[in-house]
């Protein structure tokens, strides 16, 4: 796809960005193997020479790599009203994290990523919420300076092309890159909007039970667009064929 035509989308362009095994895991012990270590380097370098405008992962994804579990007192929020609407807490962010947690649990402490690698550090937090998220929950984000918007009925699953409609309109994101978990990958490619495909090849197999690269996927091509080693590990670049 043409830099033109991204323009033109409604929605972002997704590149869905993974290390995986090579039996095509995506969690796992074997990430933390030192003869990995390389290879985990090589996907944090390709990430940072993507630059997109985003960074998006599921909710436990985002809990294990960047709020460690933390739980917000909300306490000192119970009984306000706050409005089922959209909110951006910072108008001026270019560079964002988006977290799918559609019922409100990730515990932020603050509207922006706090990492060393660029390739996350400073990003702009935005959740994605589904209808019927706690006020409480809602103001605790206004409040560390966190948006969100709604995708999705109350008890219901998030409408990733809402989701992905409001994040190209209200936020300009114009490159999206999908970084996990399984079943959120899945749900992208389920429902055909993984444009692209970044895999980083660890020298190793996963174990039983382990989680694919998509949880539950459908029927697909895509076409190798690109392919080499980056700092000694095959990276291997696909795009959808339409």
């Amino acid at each position: 796809m043409t830099h033109e035509e991204i323009l033109e989308m409604d929605r972002p362009y997704v590149i869905c960005h993974m290390g995986i095994s090579l039996d095509g895991k995506v969690t796992g012990r074997f990430l933390d193997l030192p003869q990995c270590a390389d290879a985990i380097e090589a996907y944090f370098q390709v990430n940072r020479n993507y630059e997109g405008d985003a960074f998006a992962c599921g909710r436990v994804t985002m809990e294990s790599s960047f709020t460690q579990g933390f739980q917000p007192d909300l306490s000192a929020f119970r009984g306000r009203s706050v409005l089922p609407m959209d909110y951006v807490a910072d108008e001026e962010a270019t560079f964002f994290a988006v977290a799918f947690d559609r019922r409100g649990r990730l515990g932020w402490q603050s509207g922006r990523i706090v990492d060393d690698d660029p390739g996350y550090g400073g990003a702009h937090i935005i959740e994605v919420l589904c209808e019927g998220a706690a006020p409480e929950y809602l103001s605790y984000l206004q409040s560390i300076g966190v948006s969100y918007i709604f995708a999705g009925e109350e008890n219901g699953e998030l409408d990733l092309a809402l989701a992905l409609f409001k994040l190209r309109r209200i936020f300009g994101i114009k490159k999206l890159l999908l970084e996990g978990g399984s079943i959120l990958n899945g749900a992208f490619q389920r429902e055909d909007m993984v444009d692209e495909l970044s895999l980083v090849v660890m020298p190793c197999v996963a174990e039983e039970g382990d989680k694919p690269l998509f949880w539950q996927s459908a029927l697909s091509e895509y076409r190798l667009e690109e392919s080499g080693l980056v700092n000694g590990a095959p990276w291997l670049r696909y795009v959808r064929k339409r």
